[in-house]
This record gives structure tokens, C-alpha cells and sequence, in this order.
């Protein structure tokens, strides 16, 4: 599909996301990046706005499910906690993890929409698997490499300023 680093949409934070959103959009599936987007790197617990966001879509017709980069059983554990479907591993930006989330839902690229913090990764990745992708601000930078990605994604967050959601 279409390689680009502009995200279709940016919220300041998940929990701006609405079914209301979604569903405007034909979106009836939403991937979710974990780290720094549902909780940061530091914690498993959710905040209780976030928790009740998570309950409040997971009632809802929009489908979720996670899909992290990630190899700690954390995720997983999170996810069972929660009630989130979970894809590890995925190796955002290349589609594996993409592709085996669409496959597992029987979804097509334009019912979905992928929530993350990172540009290289998640949004990378949604443009290029033909979904929309949603640029959530991290929610805490809390190492000098954290920084230093935000800092190189300046230029694609600044580019992509009138794609950001007005409340």
C-alpha cells in the first residue's frame, strides 16, 4: 500500500477516541498499540479513565485488539485482565502482525484503523497495510530514547497538524 508517516488523524490521547468516531469513519475494528498508548512502559495499571474507556468500547460494536511489538508476557497478562484480544510480536512497521490481526477479525484494511504513539511503527505501519492510522500522543517519554524518537517524529507531528482532532 501507500508508505507514509502522516497519520490520517492524531488525538492527544486514546481515551479521545470515540465509537462515534469509528464508526463515522466505517470503522468497525481498532488495533491498539500498548506501550505509552493504553498504559506507559513503567506500569500495567491503566488509569481509571482509561480502564473505563477499554470497558465502554469493549461494549460497543467496534471490535479492539492489541497489537504490540512487544515480547514481555505483560501484554498478555494485561490483555486477559482486560478482556483485549492481544497479537506480540507483531514487528510493526511490516505487516505480520497487521495482516494476522485482519485475518484473525476477517476484516479488510478499510474497516480498521490502528491507535499508537510511535510514527515509525504504528503509524507507518497502518498507512501501509491500508488502514487509518491514528497518532495517540505518548503517554510518557520517560527515557533519553524515548526523547530522542520524539524529537526525529517533530517534522511528521508538525506536518500532520490539521489532521488533529478538534474537541
Amino acid at each position: 500500500m501507500k508508505f507514509s508517516l502522516l497519520p490520517k488523524l492524531r488525538v492527544e490521547k486514546l481515551t479521545d477516541v470515540t465509537v462515534e468516531l469509528l464508526r463515522k469513519r466505517g470503522i468497525s475494528l481498532l488495533m491498539l498499540d500498548f506501550d505509552n498508548t493504553i498504559v506507559p512502559y513503567t506500569t500495567n495499571d491503566p488509569t481509571d479513565e482509561m480502564a473505563c474507556w477499554l470497558q465502554s468500547m469493549l461494549s460497543s460494536s467496534i471490535q479492539l485488539c492489541v497489537v504490540s511489538n512487544s515480547k514481555r508476557d505483560r501484554v498478555k497478562i494485561f490483555c486477559e485482565k482486560y478482556g483485549l484480544d492481544c497479537i506480540t510480536h507483531a514487528k510493526k512497521p511490516f505487516s505480520r502482525g497487521i495482516s494476522q490481526c485482519l485475518e484473525k477479525y476477517g476484516k479488510k484494511p478499510a474497516q480498521c484503523a490502528i491507535a499508537g504513539d510511535q510514527i515509525f511503527t504504528d503509524t507507518l505501519g497502518g498507512n501501509c497495510a491500508g488502514l487509518t492510522s491514528i497518532l495517540v500522543k505518548p503517554i510518557h517519554n520517560h527515557t533519553i530514547w524515548l526523547k530522542l524518537r520524539h524529537v526525529a517524529e517533530q517534522p511528521f507531528i508538525f506536518a500532520s497538524r490539521k489532521r488533529r482532532l478538534k474537541k
